[in-house]
């Protein structure tokens, strides 16, 4: 006598879209998801929020300011000679003589349009933008204390914690500003057994941290590549 099938029988589920088919053996090829893990808001803690670090940024300084110091000496200098009664120089007559006869779709006034706006834009990215994107500021319990992690150095940790999971043979760990990615190996156990630690054993990680802002966690378990 057949007995009608219970939709919440967890011992006949179809197979998972990973599972590649051997004969009657159903083998579980990978797993991954997007971990159960809410980061949530930003805590607000009594030393205030915590912003990103901002770059010295000294090497374009510096180099912006050297150009513009030996372009203003030269030209000044230049200047100079001619109210003192010497002729300007070459450059400077090639460059008045150049400026008057060329068109405006001239090649060569179209290439150094683009090149000054391109220098133009990259300077005004350099001002507006924080930079330091290595790393990642960490929770202020204290207004004048400021302190981060450096992404490399963070995501050491979440592999060492990764590596310890029952079944795991190896493990990648990206870290970025907003997004965990975990790539893992694992040689035994069921994989969705694997993923669900791993799921538990970083999102617990990341809070321990103490980011700021705590990134968003995925993570993506499979079998190792078959030789031969």
């Amino acid at each position: 006598m057949t007995q009608p099938h219970d939709p919440h029988d967890g011992s006949q589920r179809p197979p998972d879209a990973g599972a590649v088919e051997h004969g009657d053996v159903l083998q579980l090829d990978q797993s991954a998801s997007s971990a159960d893990y809410d980061p949530g808001p930003e805590e607000e803690r009594p030393g205030g929020g915590a912003g990103r670090f901002w770059s010295a940024r000294r090497v374009p300084a510096a180099l912006v300011a050297a150009v513009v110091l030996g372009a203003s000496g030269l030209l000044l200098y230049d200047v100079a000679a001619v109210r003192a009664g010497h002729p300007a120089m070459q450059w400077r007559r090639s460059l008045a003589d150049g400026l008057a006869t060329r068109r405006l779709d001239d090649v060569w006034v179209l290439t150094g349009a683009s090149v000054a706006a391109a220098l133009g834009l990259w300077l005004l990215i350099l001002a507006l933008t924080p930079g330091l994107r290595d790393l990642l500021p960490m929770r202020r319990t204290h207004p004048d204390v400021r302190a981060a992690l450096d992404r490399t150095a963070a995501a050491m940790v979440l592999r060492d914690r990764a590596v310890e999971v029952a079944g795991v043979q190896s493990v990648r760990v990206r870290m970025g500003r907003s997004r965990v990615k975990v790539r893992a190996v694992s040689h035994f156990r069921e994989l969705d057994d694997v993923r669900t630690d791993l799921d538990t054993v970083l999102s617990t990680g990341i809070r321990e941290l103490g980011l700021a802002r705590q990134p968003s966690l995925s993570v993506h378990v499979r079998r190792p590549a078959k030789k031969g």
